[in-house]
């Protein structure tokens, strides 16, 4: 897949993180995600990129996109769908290295939070669809372990349907590429941290270190906070049923089952842990623009309903 690297090096230089929309080259933003934001880039219609302004250098943010690269074949090699993606680096003078991840714009009414709404038949079966899709993960991992180990992060708003199959599943959350070679993980979390204050990351550190990169590498932990997403998207009357689904899905199942209990006391504390995160990203703004007079590079969500 090819983008516009021209395009690209003309929007970072007119980038306005407080109100993209109102660039040099207006960008719409599409989501966000819990360290990136994703947006549509008026003269590269019909891709959606997510922007990482994380890196020191441009060869960090190359190894960075030869990682996701690694990782997306391995994503691939274990039966799951992806949509094509291509990667750029941007470093304007005296600011930082950004990564840019493209992907093609995929049909909003087919992500699977946005289909919370059908029939419980249909809905149902394509958490089946999902959940087949994540035990071929752990499947692969078996079968490759210890050379190999892939972590996904099963929520709702990664996968899409985009076919009228409705077993046919697209994952589309590829940008932070946590894999083990060798049991050595290969992605460095310190450059995800750089939002934050930097007297603040120890505890950020210690909170994403333990709390969250290692519960995506947990078959159990993954359904887990796959079930508890459906608070965040205001249906936990659809937990009950996820429930069935998942603690029926294949090998290995969750032991013990999941329970609805578990479930809300996991999304609770996940709740804290990134309402703390973008509190402390919050603050790292306004010490950056109102105390210290500079550009703040990351572009951050208003409230988020949780």
């Amino acid at each position: 897949m090819d983008i516009d690297h021209d395009l690209l090096r003309r929007f970072e230089a007119g980038l306005c993180p407080e109100r993209p929309e109102d660039s040099r080259i207006p960008a719409e933003v599409l989501g966000y995600g819990e360290i990136s934001t994703i947006f549509q880039i008026r003269g590269a219609e019909g891709l959606a990129f997510k922007r990482l302004p994380i890196f020191r250098h441009a060869r960090a943010a190359e190894d960075y996109g030869a990682r996701l690269r690694s990782y997306c074949a391995l994503l691939t090699r274990a039966g799951l769908h992806l949509p094509p993606h291509a990667t750029a680096v941007v470093h304007p003078p005296r600011r930082p290295a950004v990564l840019y991840i493209a992907q093609p714009v995929l049909p909003a009414a087919g992500f699977m939070h946005r289909r919370l709404h059908e029939p419980p038949a249909a809905l149902r079966e394509r958490l089946e669809a999902v959940a087949a899709a994540i035990q071929g993960v752990w499947g692969f991992n078996r079968r490759q372990t210890p050379a190999v180990e892939v972590a996904i992060d099963g929520q709702l708003s990664n996968w899409c349907f985009v076919a009228t199959d409705p077993a046919r599943v697209t994952f589309v959350d590829t940008g932070t590429p946590i894999f083990r070679l060798q049991g050595r993980e290969q992605l460095d979390p310190e450059p995800l941290l750089r939002s934050a204050p930097a007297w603040l990351r120890w505890v950020l550190r210690w909170l994403f270190l333990d709390e969250v990169m290692s519960r995506y590498y947990d078959p159990r932990r993954v359904f887990l906070d796959l079930a508890a997403n459906l608070h965040k998207e205001q249906r936990p009357d659809l937990i009950p049923m996820a429930l069935e689904v998942l603690n029926a899905a294949g090998d290995p199942r969750p032991a013990p089952p999941l329970t609805f209990r578990e479930v809300d006391a996991y999304y609770r504390r996940d709740k804290v842990i990134w309402q703390l995160f973008l509190g402390f990203r919050r603050l790292n703004r306004w010490i950056a623009r109102r105390v210290l007079g500079r550009r703040y590079e990351f572009i951050l969500p208003g409230a988020i309903r949780r």
